[in-house]
């Protein structure tokens, strides 16, 4: 029988991942922030079906507004997923989001990374280090291996992220190839103790969808 590696413990709001915890379920709405019915009630269906954690994208001020409404009324802990401005990130964490996703690919300068940090940090809530293939940042964009390009990628960031005594941290490392994500998590799992979330980015369609995942998911599982 396989032996569950040790890792940190982070809340995401009452929801613990690593340590002991079970393994938890995320998802993400796929419909306009700023709709706030529609994404809360994208939510709850979510919520039924046995997610845990909901990431709701946050492409501009007036969803960061609407994310404080859809926090309250959220039955489960709410990331907010920022690309390219981190003001939508200081934004969100005043709005009392549970987690912020950061993409060392669209948010790359040092000050203004720092500004999240310490903001997160006050707050008293955890950060994902998300990484994708696709969008890797730009030193590490040339490279033909991209499982270590995405996987040096993170580390750049963490190191960078522990001088600020902040490790409230959740790491991620996909792409749409299921071979080359789960090489890249068997590479990062051996350099830190973070807890890893997992998944397949742009796994396609419905059914190409499902079977990527459950493949690329069900080996790192197991």
């Amino acid at each position: 029988m396989s032996l569950r590696k040790r890792t940190r413990e982070v809340f995401v709001g009452n929801v613990g991942i690593g340590g002991d915890n079970p393994i938890s379920v995320q998802s993400m709405t796929n419909t306009p922030t700023i709709d706030i019915s529609a994404t809360l009630e994208q939510i709850q269906e979510l919520h039924k079906a046995g997610c845990e954690i909901v990431r709701v994208s946050v492409p501009d001020e007036e969803s960061a507004k609407s994310v404080e409404v859809i926090k309250k009324r959220s039955p489960i802990p709410v990331v907010a997923d920022i690309h390219f401005n981190y003001r939508l990130a200081l934004l969100s964490i005043e709005a009392g989001v549970d987690k912020v996703r950061i993409n060392p690919g669209t948010l790359g300068r040092v000050e203004e990374v720092r500004e999240v940090v310490l903001k997160a940090k006050k707050a008293h809530i955890p950060i994902r280090i998300g990484v994708n293939a696709g969008s890797l940042p730009f030193k590490f964009r040339k490279r033909k291996d991209k499982a270590r390009a995405m996987v040096e990628a993170v580390l750049d960031y963490v190191n960078l992220v522990e001088e600020w005594s902040f490790r409230d941290l959740v790491l991620s490392v996909k792409a749409s190839s299921v071979r080359e994500t789960i090489r890249a998590y068997r590479l990062l799992s051996r350099k830190v103790d973070y807890p890893l979330h997992l998944g397949i980015t742009e796994a396609g369609p419905l059914l190409v969808g499902t079977v990527k995942s459950s493949v690329g998911l069900g080996i790192l599982l197991h």
